[in-house]
């Protein structure tokens, strides 16, 4: 059965002009193809093709001033990266000079309570000997005392015998 459906069709394009027919039929459909596709163009294409140009712009732009932002703020970065150094070299050199400055003045403290140590231990050192002088002069006396007390015992008791 099949055998006859092909025998048909092919005694039909036989008929016809074999299997493609150059008649008018031909400059229509390439006309109506060149319409389509300019028709297509103008609505589709064209559109389409302009929204993605601006997307593309757009992102381009985008990209730009990302890339804009991003060198900006590395050298800001940068920049007070700097500022920071130096302001610790600034802290460093001010810590450096009130350490100076601090121990500068625990040595004169320092020196002063020596001075004024020593100016005491002098002058408790005056008092002692000066007391000291007090305690040999009475004892002195008391000693003259005795010593005459006991001579006077001695002698007296010598005279007596």
């Amino acid at each position: 059965m099949t055998h006859w459906i092909t025998l048909l069709a092919v005694e039909k394009v036989a008929k016809e002009g074999g299997l493609f027919d150059l008649d008018a039929t031909l400059p229509l459909m390439a006309i109506q193809f060149l319409l389509l596709a300019l028709v297509l163009n103008a609505l589709f294409y064209k559109p389409l093709g302009k929204a993605i140009d601006d997307r593309n712009e757009y992102i381009r732009n985008n990209q730009l001033e990302a890339k804009e932002r991003l060198s900006k703020s590395e050298g800001l970065a940068q920049q007070y990266e700097q500022e920071l150094a130096g302001a610790r070299r600034q802290a460093q050199t001010v810590i450096v000079e009130a350490q100076a400055e601090a121990q500068k003045i625990a040595a004169q403290k320092i020196a002063e309570a020596q001075k004024e140590a020593q100016a005491q231990r002098e002058q408790a050192y005056r008092e002692i000997e000066q007391q000291k002088q007090q305690a040999f002069a009475s004892l002195e006396k008391e000693v003259d005392a005795l010593s005459r007390q006991i001579l006077s015992k001695l002698l007296g008791a010598e005279l007596v015998r």
